[in-house]
């Protein structure tokens, strides 16, 4: 689909389909076009999830306008101003008690340990299909693939283990928004090839030269 077509998604008010094809075609294209597509419908899905009360969803679309925001063609300058609201929303949005710098810093957290799992992976020869897939509410942070076997990976990411394990973090409620996630992916994308669910978790921080990766295979996360 190209950039006019998922423009017209978003006049039609068709937010996450728009913003879940401008993704598709940003991974591949990093046009002004695509650039823009995928700027612009960010914008929507990030007021979206703020409407949604989807706040940490929205948090990590944030950082990526951010990472977007000086390469967006701006000839009519309306993509600072948009880009400016997104930042007053999400300041609206936080309670005092968790101000927008903390959350920012701890959603910052997040994406770092997925950069740090894709580095991994990569490194280990898989090839990384999606990233942040959503379905509704629910999301998988990384979809690779390994020979031809499908891997859906849950990314945890922690300062340090004084507390619970990153992986303890997948609960049984996360463990059931996990398999509708993966069954509605492999539907979608009719995958017919062999499937399984990893953990990864990175301990560290933000300025941590090496951080502590460990990956868990084969979870079962049917119990």
């Amino acid at each position: 689909m190209t950039a006019k077509e998922i423009f017209e998604l978003r006049k039609q008010g068709l937010k996450e389909q728009a913003y879940e094809t401008a993704r598709q075609l940003y991974a591949s294209d990093k046009s002004p076009q695509a650039t823009s597509a995928m700027f612009w419908t960010a914008v929507d899905m990030l007021k979206y999830c703020i409407n949604e009360g989807r706040t940490e969803e929205a948090n990590k679309i944030f950082l990526a306008l951010e990472r977007l925001l000086p390469n967006v063609p701006d000839r009519d300058g309306w993509v600072q101003p948009a880009f400016d609201r997104c930042v007053q929303l999400l300041k609206k949005k936080h309670t005092k008690k968790a101000g927008f710098d903390e959350i920012s810093e701890h959603s910052q957290m997040g994406v770092w340990g997925e950069e740090v799992a894709v580095d991994y992976l990569r490194d280990n020869e898989y090839i990384i299909l999606e990233r942040d897939w959503h379905s509704g509410h629910r999301d998988i942070d990384i979809i690779a693939q390994q020979d031809d076997t499908i891997v859906f990976v849950e990314v945890k990411t922690r300062r340090n283990t004084n507390f619970i394990a990153p992986e303890q973090a997948v609960d049984w409620k996360k463990r059931r928004n996990l398999r509708h996630a993966i069954n509605h992916y492999v539907k979608y994308r009719k995958i017919d090839n062999p499937i399984r669910f990893d953990i990864i978790t990175v301990v560290g921080s933000l300025d941590t030269p090496h951080p502590v990766i460990n990956h868990i295979e084969d979870v079962d996360i049917m119990r």
